[in-house]
């Protein structure tokens, strides 16, 4: 549901949502969420406990209190608008390089990268990455990797969403599924 909109604050929301979390899991909490906080003011003026109890389930409750923080932040000081630049975006509580990654490019189509496990995967085997994904230096290189494509992309919205739902879908932690990859002639794995 979160593809439907280019609004930031609910395509922000699934982002949190999804880190740590699969897909089929989060819908049912994001839809609920988004019932009872409609809007960031929404969020940002409701009791802590009403924000932990709609989190409920979804576990990590750190991220349900960094956006209840972010939302008041964005609402409050920012009056209710999301920054559209990414150093701005980055002074907001909670939000990181992936999330504002996320945010800008899918819901401002801003050339932002962004790099999550899926990205580090195809990265990892469309460049032949043998070092652990986890090191300084590799995480180092996935995000340059990341920003020089999708400077090149045509719509960093579509680019970054896809790169996600090809990690996601094709090229799978335990059996990638390479004869269905388009770009599996310039993977060196």
């Amino acid at each position: 549901p979160w593809r439907e909109t280019r609004d930031p604050y609910p395509i922000w929301i699934s982002e949190v949502m999804l880190q740590q979390t699969q897909v089929t899991t989060v819908i049912p909490y994001y839809e609920k969420f988004l019932h009872l906080f409609p809007r960031i003011q929404d969020l940002a003026n409701a009791p802590t406990e009403k924000v932990l109890s709609a989190w409920a389930g979804l576990g990590y409750y750190s991220r349900a209190r960094n956006l209840h923080k972010a939302a008041k932040v964005i609402s409050w000081k920012l009056q209710g608008e999301f920054p559209q630049e990414r150093e701005a975006l980055l002074q907001v509580p909670g939000i990181g390089p992936y999330t504002a990654g996320a945010v800008l490019s899918i819901a401002f189509d801003k050339p932002v990268p962004l790099v999550d496990g899926n990205v580090e995967r195809v990265f990892s085997r469309l460049f032949a990455i043998t070092d652990p994904i986890k090191d300084r230096a590799v995480q180092k290189q996935l995000w340059k990797y990341a920003e020089a494509s999708v400077l090149l992309a045509e719509s960093p919205r579509v680019f970054n969403q896809a790169l996600m739902e090809l990690g996601a879908l094709v090229c799978t932690k335990g059996t990638p599924r390479c004869g269905n990859c388009p770009i599996q002639t310039f993977c060196q794995a």
